[in-house]
């Protein structure tokens, strides 16, 4: 397995095996993919994008993520600013990359490839934190998904938030950048 940044074009290119990846990892049907393929394709033109990619020596795709700038009048970054009191806000979203996406195949996990796409791809960004949001869990370590971002440092920066259109709630974790290397 190889790890390569990507540019939006790229992502594009493969979008149909992203979506594959990105259904496995989460358990979506095809009609939430297609719908994930309209957004996606939205986030490709956003300001501070980068990306990254997991290949398979055959050249298949394992896992990917990708995020950028974000700011004002984005969808995501709008409902996180207005569950936060204005010390938060200026502390997490002034200078802020979101995570938007990192998924790596089940049958991929469990050999470090979560953790070298999160580390390479908050590596590209020049801004000061980083923030993701993920499905709240009964037991954060029975997830491999907050196990690794409490390992790499993320902290809780809004709890139960809850997203329209999806019924579970999320929390938004973040952290200071840049992420020191791994101990």
């Amino acid at each position: 397995m190889r790890l390569v940044s990507w540019t939006a074009q790229d992502l594009a290119r493969r979008m149909d095996e992203v979506l594959a990846v990105f259904g496995e990892a989460m358990s979506y049907d095809k009609q939430a993919l297609e719908v994930r393929r309209g957004y996606i394709n939205t986030h490709l033109k956003r300001s501070g994008f980068y990306a990254v990619a997991t290949m398979t020596d055959a050249g298949e795709l394992a896992g990917f993520g990708y995020g950028y700038r974000g700011g004002p009048g984005q969808w995501w970054h709008d409902h996180v600013r207005g569950a936060l009191a204005e010390e938060g806000r200026r502390r997490w979203l002034s200078s802020c990359f979101e995570i938007v996406e990192m998924h790596v195949r089940p049958s991929a996990q469990g050999h470090g490839r979560g953790e070298a796409q999160l580390r390479s791809l908050v590596s590209m960004t020049a801004e000061r934190t980083a923030l993701l949001s993920t499905p709240e869990v009964a037991d954060e370590g029975a997830s491999r998904a907050w196990r690794l971002y409490r390992r790499t440092g993320f902290v809780d920066v809004v709890r139960q938030l809850m997203f329209p259109g999806d019924p579970r709630p999320f929390a938004v974790l973040g952290r200071d950048l840049p992420m020191p290397a791994p101990s």
